[in-house]
């Protein structure tokens, strides 16, 4: 939800866009109970709470887990916001489910194997592997938390709001003045006066007031040694207790930091992401997936960004981001012709390549051995210019491809839309 929130209230903040097609970066995503788990070890109250992936794991975590409670919160766990609005496939409504004790074998085999759909997944839906058992606790109040990036403070900035527990990208849009955003020094770290200002924004009535501010600095904390990006809790709650508690937890991390945290990173569950872009990871390509119909492979991302605008500027619109990089090898750029004809909504396939460090001839070599290996069904529109770029055009040549060639880049945009229409 923050990503939507931080486009009204943070423009210039290091947040993703909200809409479902836009939110495949590179970022690690965990689910709600492996987060849940990491902030329990950092000293954040979370319910108590176990994920099954069946229904003889949850008649085994009722027994163990929850031997005498008359209730609990049934939650599906899937990459996305808007479970609880969400719909199921089957017809169920709502992913996140209070229900009796003798009914939560019944309403988990109704969301396990299931599809889920919500505003954050797209039509297509994920896949429910595991549900999250939690306890239901006495809420008494439900706010709003999230730290994040951002540009203008050059730092983490923590957002806070009194009200939680729904669309907060809604609530920021009208009721602006219920936000608070606290931007966070990243050498001095968070202070005192730091979290008190965090506390205040989330106006709790019950809980006590030194504690909460302990418990915002532990969120930092975990923010920080953890390498997060994101970390939002929809709703931190008050419990009749009088304990401020992370009754939600959506969690990304910097993948630039897979290197120091391994055990996060080992965490990762690849049937949630888009399994064009897990295939790029292993290949080592840059590539994002989209919702148009003009496949791209470029070489660098800001030639790759330029073609993206200029299909736009002819009326296309680009199935993906792709950048081969500098260094592609054949094998690579097999790969990516193979990741690209995955895609059953691309129409046409725009090979935009300025030959520097990539030379023009392993760019051609690569389409023609993936020619060999992938039925092409679409037509393929190539420019090349730079390196080896009159070895490259004649391997093409000499290929027998079918391929439709073009001189700079207006007239291979030009020609990739006119291709996918006809």
């Amino acid at each position: 939800m923050v990503r939507g929130l931080l486009g009204k209230i943070a423009v210039r903040s290091l947040s993703v866009a909200g809409k479902w097609q836009q939110q495949q970066l590179r970022r690690l995503n965990i689910h709600e109970y492996q987060g849940a788990e990491l902030m329990r070890k950092h000293g954040i109250n979370v319910p108590r709470g176990v994920a099954v992936g069946s229904v003889d794991e949850v008649k085994k975590a009722l027994s163990e887990v929850f031997p005498n409670h008359s209730e609990v919160v049934v939650k599906s766990q899937i990459f996305a916001g808007g479970r609880g609005l969400g719909t199921f496939k089957s017809g169920l409504q709502g992913g996140v489910h209070i229900v009796k004790a003798d009914q939560v074998e019944e309403m988990a085999g109704k969301m396990l194997g299931q599809v889920l759909v919500t505003k954050q997944t797209g039509p297509q839906g994920k896949i429910v592997s595991k549900v999250y058992l939690a306890e239901k606790l006495s809420l008494v109040n439900e706010m709003y938390f999230a730290i994040t990036l951002d540009r203008t403070s050059a730092g983490p900035i923590i957002i806070a709001c009194k009200k939680g527990g729904t669309s907060i990208e809604d609530l920021a849009e009208k009721h602006p003045e219920l936000i608070v955003k606290v931007p966070i020094d990243i050498f001095t770290g968070i202070t005192d006066e730091d979290a008190a200002k965090v506390v205040d924004g989330l106006s709790p009535t019950v809980a006590d007031r030194n504690a909460s501010i302990e418990q915002v600095k532990k969120l930092y904390e975990l923010f920080c040694k953890c390498d997060c990006t994101l970390l939002e809790i929809n709703p931190i709650a008050e419990t009749s207790d009088n304990q401020l508690v992370a009754a939600d937890a959506k969690l990304n991390f910097d993948d630039n930091a897979a290197f120091r945290q391994k055990d996060i990173f080992a965490l990762r569950d690849p049937t949630q992401e888009d399994p064009r872009e897990v295939a790029a990871a292993k290949a080592d390509l840059n590539y994002i997936g989209l919702d148009g119909e003009i496949g791209c492979m470029v070489n660098g991302a800001g030639l790759a960004m330029a073609t993206m605008d200029i299909i736009k500027l002819h009326d296309g619109t680009p199935a993906n981001f792709l950048d081969v990089g500098g260094n592609a090898s054949e094998g690579q750029v097999v790969e990516a012709f193979k990741i690209l004809t995955s895609d059953d909504k691309v129409k046409a396939i725009l090979v935009n390549i300025f030959g520097g460090i990539m030379k023009c001839d392993v760019i051609a070599s690569g389409i023609v051995n993936a020619a060999k290996q992938v039925n092409l069904k679409v037509p393929v529109v190539v420019r090349l210019e730079g390196t080896n770029v009159d070895h490259g055009k004649r391997i093409l040549k000499e290929s027998g491809m079918t391929l439709i060639t073009a001189e700079d880049l207006d007239d291979a945009a030009e020609k990739a839309v006119k291709a996918a229409v006809n």
